[in-house]
């Protein structure tokens, strides 16, 4: 097993820390990423080895239930038919074609929309905290304000205006509110640092605050900024998920949000249609938890005193 060799600048004691002894060997930040990874695999193989094309409306007979049933909620659903194994909805849509179709395009509206607020948040962050003085003060405000306004209200009222619903004009949406936390939480990291003794060395022996940023604060905040854009992440798919359950998404091409919105638009939970709402709700539950413990874990890393609490 390889090994890493550190000094101990107490003494002339040498330690040897394995892989196992790792920060980044973090059980949480491992089932989370394992979590994601197998979503994202699924979602993109899949396609793969069934017709996504059965994701248009009309493509397969309506309300089949899934293999698994034996007995019908209802008298106006069709029996069990191995071509649909997870059952089709009202529309006439493989609800599997649906999973395998909506499930990327979910990710990739928080990706884009995370991305996105995250490069502002980090420009306008590390912009105040190393600026300061009125630069701090006008982002400080305008991060203050719009976090102070009610985000779900005015992306309703954002999305509600735009004719045709995109993946990509929904992410963008979302951008729009994405950057603040991130600006606000960056600009805070940089505060402290910036009053620590080899940020004030640097500054001493002339270096430019561009070299500061990028050689000595940036290094030491990559797991920080990792963390929040993981937290980022998982706003941007619940915010844009709620948009969509209230029917304001796109509309041409399935999302796990507008699913659920179709699911209850046709009253689904009423007729015993549970696999038309459901799994696109297992599918959210899994990427949400995958978020949270690769978020809690990379806390750890940027954080010992959490590593010396889990021991």
């Amino acid at each position: 097993m390889e090994e890493k060799v550190l000094m101990d600048t107490g003494n002339s004691n040498i330690k040897t820390v394995g892989f196992w002894q790792s920060p980044w060997f973090n059980p949480k930040l491992i089932i989370g990423s394992i979590l994601l990874l197998s979503v994202f695999l699924i979602s993109n193989i899949g396609p793969i080895f069934w017709d996504k094309d059965m994701a248009l409306v009309g493509s397969s007979p309506t309300n089949v239930v899934p293999l698994w049933v034996t007995e019908k909620p209802s008298g106006l659903l069709k029996d069990a038919d191995p071509a649909h194994p997870l059952g089709t909805e009202s529309n006439g849509r493989d609800m599997l074609a649906v999973l395998l179709v909506g499930t990327p395009r979910t990710l990739r509206i928080g990706l884009i929309g995370a991305g996105i607020g995250m490069l502002v948040g980090i420009i306008l962050g590390f912009t105040a905290g190393l600026m300061g003085g009125w630069v701090d003060y006008v982002i400080s405000t305008l991060c203050d304000t719009m976090v102070s306004m009610p985000g779900l209200a005015v992306l309703v009222v954002i999305a509600a205006y735009i004719p045709q619903m995109e993946v990509n004009n929904l992410a963008m949406i979302m951008a729009i509110f994405a950057w603040p936390l991130p600006a606000r939480s960056i600009r805070a990291q940089i505060l402290s640092m910036r009053e620590r003794d080899f940020i004030k060395l640097a500054l001493i022996s002339g270096s430019s605050k561009i070299d500061i940023m990028f050689r000595e604060i940036m290094p030491n905040l990559l797991p920080y900024l990792a963390a929040s854009f993981v937290v980022t992440v998982s706003g941007v798919i619940l915010a844009s998920t709620g948009v969509e359950t209230l029917g304001l998404g796109p509309t041409r091409i399935p999302t796990l949000g507008t699913t659920i919105n179709g699911a209850l638009r046709a009253t689904a939970m009423f007729r015993g249609m549970w696999w038309w709402w459901g799994p696109p709700i297992v599918v959210l539950v899994i990427i949400f938890v995958g978020l949270f413990l690769i978020n809690v874990g990379l806390d750890e890393i940027a954080n010992p005193r959490l590593r010396g609490l889990k021991s």
